[in-house]
């Protein structure tokens, strides 16, 4: 394959610091590297730097997808110019360009859809192209014709097949003449909730009521009858309008425990189609994908044929061009059923870069330039597992994660491990808005086969230095741990069957309470020397423990350990409730991830933060827990100190995130039932309904509609 994709191989180096990732290279005979400082793309491709493509491309997007975007531009020795709010300025693509544009506020539809003003950066900067990533205006028509009256190339498909594949309802029946497996539904526009009650009937509950236009989960609901069929269409039309500016909906039958696996394609504009195999995107939340893999568990190569020759016929029947994927529903008897088609880069690409060794990217810019594929089907192999964690700026514990805002103080991503890439578009300083998708990466690593991908996964999350907002790597790191999940048994509903209640993050047997517990009395002895080294020794009781036992009292999870601690100079030995821990001592607090062994094995933590007091927070396997050290003599000074009653604020209705009040459904003096919807809260284009937690009146209402809130803000109070 390497002859066919290739003359000679480009390596680049940024200016920044030159990271030796080591490990990728052995899995690859052929295996070249090409590094930037925001991300490393692992393929085998041999790039031709003679063949002749764009000086200049712009990437009308932002975040990680524009940095993904520059990375390859440069590995081509292509010139590239980014376009930025005003709020991203300072932003890592904005200076990973070679030039970067201003196209406006930062509300995206004054900057990032802003048609006019990103033409006016291209005929500034004299770009020949233009990528647009994902999201934004990457599937818009009008977009796609400006570019061509302006003779500049849009990398992406042809407006026709943009339109017919970017239409929901025309997509289907064009899969149809195809001879594509499609869902059971109604192909028509549904006019309203009557109509949409009348459908669901007819074509039987469940249904699944979704956008005709756009993707990536918005504008898309559930129905198990009238009632939620009548709120769904409400909700759905609503935030289909807000992302797409297109509220047509329609209706089919919703296949209970799905898979999701999809098919990466690629096209030319010579008629030469191909498939790169296939992605499971099964684990879901609100119908966002959370973790992708590559290839499938569940397929086996004949499905797999099936399937990619499918995707290749409805490319073909559309006269497509440039990288797609195809979305299918696969059920329990590997029947599958076309989902959609999204006529762009998809978020989890990465994977399927990993296992074919191709770069998707540079493909479609060589296919936009007008060159014929230079890889044939034969030629695509899987080769390993990849595994994709979308890394969110969210809080996991509410509804699997609401957003969060915030400013980076801490970042340090976990690429010097071996086998891990991390797509990101953001570094330490960064801020997380309100403004825009709150991924903060996407974390991949590569494995032989799937148990070391998983493996690799898990000791990345653990590295994974992230601080001034909440993330989702709690979650996360309960999935790849998950028995279901490591026996490949999963579907679209797996958070939701395996956690109905919401998450609560990892449950500590006791024997990793214990653990976790010794680790916080080695990190407490060690914040005492510090603290008796840079302060006044004499405003202190004396402090020494060297070869010396200390008595301390260790509080985790309504768990107390009478703990005995001594410092053996390499070590500290603690012995709790009479169990023996043996922990290596050489490492620093300095440290943002504490690497240390505990009776010989290796854990990696993370104190969050900690004080001389001897309250701290560790992070172990994801979650983050407080813990309490303290000097025995002094426990019983804590039992005196007042517990806040959180009952006391049942009554006050708080915004669970940060966003703008679209709705508010109610009245001050309002009599309401419990469980009726008071407002609607939406964020990052994703509408959160408030419902009453109790039946009584309403007192008082504290914001306007309309008006932003960030997290926790008092929206309204009962009496």
């Amino acid at each position: 394959m390497a002859a066919q994709l290739g003359i000679r191989n480009a390596l680049v180096r940024s200016s920044s610091v030159f990271q030796n990732h080591h490990g990728m290279l052995g899995l690859f005979p052929n295996f070249h590297r090409k590094v930037t400082h925001f991300s490393e793309i692992y393929t085998n491709t041999n790039i031709d730097l003679n063949e002749k493509t764009f000086d200049k491309i712009l990437i009308a997007n932002r975040g990680e997808i524009a940095c993904r975007v520059i990375n390859t531009c440069k590995v081509m020795g292509i010139k590239t110019v980014a376009v930025h709010s005003e709020a991203d300025a300072q932003s890592l693509h904005a200076k990973s360009a070679d030039e970067a544009v201003n196209v406006g506020p930062a509300q995206s539809s004054k900057s990032y859809l802003n048609m006019d003003n990103i033409m006016e950066a291209i005929r500034k900067t004299g770009a020949q192209a233009v990528h647009p990533g994902y999201g934004f205006l990457s599937e818009n028509r009008v977009f796609a014709k400006m570019l061509a009256d302006e003779g500049v190339v849009f990398i992406g498909p042809p407006s026709a097949a943009m339109g017919s594949m970017g239409d929901k309802i025309e997509s289907k029946l064009i899969a149809k003449n195809a001879k594509v497996s499609t869902i059971p539904g109604f192909d028509g526009v549904v006019r309203d909730q009557d109509e949409a009650v009348k459908i669901a009937r007819q074509i039987g509950y469940p249904v699944m009521i979704k956008a005709s236009a756009g993707g990536g989960g918005k504008g898309m609901r559930i129905a198990w009858n009238d009632e939620e069929t009548r709120e769904g269409f409400r909700f759905s039309s609503q935030e289909a309008a807000s992302s797409f500016g297109d509220d047509r909906l329609l209706i089919e039958k919703f296949i209970d425990n799905p898979r999701h696996i999809e098919i990466q394609v690629l096209a030319d504009k010579h008629g030469n189609a191909i498939y790169l195999n296939e992605r499971e995107c099964s684990i879901q939340r609100r119908n966002q994908k959370v973790v992708e893999e590559a290839p499938s568990t569940f397929l086996d190569p004949t499905t797999r044929k099936a399937m990619g020759e499918q995707a290749v016929a409805l490319a073909k029947a559309v006269n497509y061009e440039t990288a797609g994927t195809v979305e299918f529903l696969v059920d329990s008897q590997k029947n599958f059923y076309f989902l959609e088609m999204n006529t762009r880069l998809q978020v989890e690409h990465p994977i399927t870069e990993c296992i074919t060794g191709i770069d998707i990217v540079h493909q479609m810019i060589r296919i936009a330039a007008g060159h014929p594929l230079d890889i044939k089907q034969s030629d695509v192999p899987i080769n390993g597992w990849a595994i994709e964690s979308r890394v969110y700026a969210e809080d996991p514990y509410k509804m699997f994660g609401l957003p969060s805002i915030g400013r980076l103080y801490a970042y340090k991503d976990p690429t010097h491990l071996k086998n891990v890439r991390c797509d990101s578009g953001i570094e330490e300083g960064s801020e997380i808005s309100i403004y825009y998708d709150p991924m903060i990466s996407k974390l991949v690593t590569y494995g032989k086969d799937r148990s070391q991908a998983i493996r690799y996964m898990l000791k990345a999350l653990d590295h994974y230095v992230i601080r001034g907002v909440t993330h989702n790597i709690p979650l996360l790191h309960e999935i790849l741990r998950h028995p279901r999940f490591l026996s490949g048994d999963i579907n679209t509903k797996f958070l939701y069957d395996e956690y109905p209640d919401g998450f609560k993050g990892k449950q500590l047997s006791k024997a990793e309470q214990r653990r976790v517990a010794a680790l916080a009395c080695c990190v407490h002895v060690k914040n005492q020397y510090r603290a008796r080294s840079f302060t006044n020794q004499t405003r202190f009781p004396p402090f020494k423990l060297k070869k010396e036992k200390q008595k301390l009292e260790v509080s985790i999870i309504d768990e107390k350990f009478e703990t005995k601690i001594t410092d053996r100079g390499d070590h500290f030995d603690v012995v709790m409730d009479g169990q023996s821990f043996h922990v290596d001592s050489g490492w620093s607090l300095e440290n943002k991830v504490i690497v240390t062994k505990v009776n010989g094995v290796e854990y990696a933590v993370q104190v969050i933060n900690h004080d001389v007091t001897g309250e701290m927070r560790i992070r172990y396997e994801g979650t983050v827990f407080p813990v309490n050290v303290i000097p025995q003599e002094m426990a019983e000074v804590f039992g005196y100190m007042p517990v806040v009653d959180k009952g006391a604020i049942s009554k006050e209705i708080l915004s669970p995130m940060p966003g703008a009040l679209v709705s508010i459904a109610v009245e001050e003096g309002q009599e309401v039932l419990e469980g009726q919807e008071l407002c609607v809260i939406e964020a990052m284009k994703m509408q959160n309904s408030i419902s009453a937690p109790l039946s009584g009146k309403i007192k008082k209402i504290l914001c306007d509609l309309g008006q932003s809130v960030q997290e926790e803000d008092l929206i309204m109070e009962f009496e």
